[in-house]
């Protein structure tokens, strides 16, 4: 454990960020993997999932989580399976 005053508060300003990164990360890969199993299903409503799939790929990117190439490599899969 850090004794000086800013290196403590780096350490509880990293973990809270860290908290806020898995959970976006997180929310990025549940609507990703929603929309693939509703694409292989033939589910009604994959097109609105492939829409929000494609929003939470962009606020990754927006947020620095994942490489903006990496956003559009994947959202560029995801319309090939759409299709």
């Amino acid at each position: 454990m850090p004794q000086i005053k800013s290196a403590i508060k780096r350490v509880k300003t990293q973990a809270v960020a860290n908290e806020r990164n898995a959970a976006q990360l997180s929310t990025m890969r549940t609507a990703v993997k929603k929309f693939k199993a509703a694409q292989a299903a033939g589910a009604d409503n994959a097109s609105e999932l492939h829409v929000a799939a494609i929003r939470e790929l962009d606020k990754a990117a927006s947020k620095g989580l994942i490489h903006k190439n990496k956003a559009n490599r994947d959202k560029s899969r995801l319309a090939k399976l759409a299709k």
